[in-house]
């Protein structure tokens, strides 16, 4: 009886927990859809910014007209990583892939500049900033609270600070290392360079470089345009990255939830095997205190 006790016990534990991922799948559901509606309307509008970026980019250059936002001449001595997690876990592998990445490329593209104290992070969410400050990894600072209420004034006082160090000469590079949404089930870990603005590769110049027409002029635009679009591709990588957060949660609980109904119909199974047993074990001790008695 004690068996068939400790089963039922576990029976009931699982199907709480079954009632917790099957709650948290439907929050992550409704966040996902609200949050989807505004990456899917964001990514044309950003995208096709970014191309003007990089061909004015690309035209000052020609022209020999300073861009304060263009890539320095020879290697980058100071670099900042801005790696973008969630706040909280469940998510599957959605957090340890970002982490991972990021060391990956201090290991293999920064490893000198990191020995030399050059390499640095800037973290949003609590899991990436709690990983890397167990590593020892230097974090010049942290918004874990962005993601609770994320907006473009949010993510654009960030990327302009970010900006300001990088033409003040205090970084020469800042990449971003985030999950890009592509649907609820899959997250494709992107890493993308925010400064400098990267001009247009050689073979793709004639493809690419369009003769735009600037109003009020090339260098005006620069104060204008070059910042708000650096502001945008910065809250697209954001956004992105808490749309596919919310994706992995869901795809995770899901799963969940499927294993624990698994779990609950074996358990169910082995407990109705246990009760069988010990009924048959009661009969034969009635049958065989019957048989005694007629002895």
């Amino acid at each position: 009886m004690s068996n068939l006790k400790a089963i039922r016990v576990r029976i009931a534990s699982v199907k709480s927990t079954r009632q917790i991922t099957s709650a948290m799948k439907m929050v992550s559901a409704a966040k996902l859809r609200r949050a989807q509606d505004k990456i899917v309307r964001l990514r044309p509008y950003a995208n096709k910014l970014h191309d003007i970026l990089v061909n004015l980019s690309q035209s000052l250059a020609e022209m020999d007209v300073e861009n304060i936002y263009a890539a320095r001449e020879g290697e980058p001595e100071n670099v900042l990583i801005v790696v973008v997690t969630s706040n909280r876990g469940l998510c599957g592998a959605f957090n340890s892939n970002v982490i991972k990445e990021a060391r990956r490329i201090v290991a293999e593209d920064y490893l000198d500049q990191h020995k030399n104290g050059n390499v640095r992070f800037l973290t949003i969410g609590k899991n990436g900033f709690d990983n890397l400050r167990k590593q020892k990894f230097p974090i010049v600072a942290e918004y874990n609270d962005l993601l609770n209420d994320l907006s473009f004034e949010g993510t654009a006082g960030i990327a302009e600070r970010v900006m300001q160090a990088y033409t003040t000469g205090e970084y020469d590079k800042v990449e971003l290392v985030y999950n890009h949404f592509k649907n609820a089930a899959v997250q494709q870990l992107t890493r993308e360079v925010f400064l400098p603005v990267e001009s247009v590769e050689e073979e793709f110049k004639t493809f690419l470089s369009t003769d735009y027409i600037y109003e009020p002029g090339k260098e005006e635009i620069i104060k204008e345009l070059i910042p708000k679009s650096l502001k945008i591709q910065f809250y697209k990588a954001v956004l992105d990255s808490f749309v596919a957060e919310n994706g992995a949660r869901m795809t995770a609980m899901h799963k969940a939830t499927d294993n624990a109904t698994t779990m609950i119909e074996d358990l169910t199974l082995q407990y109705n095997k246990a009760r069988q047993a010990a009924i048959t074990n009661q009969i034969l001790e009635v049958v065989s205190g019957a048989e005694a008695l007629k002895g």
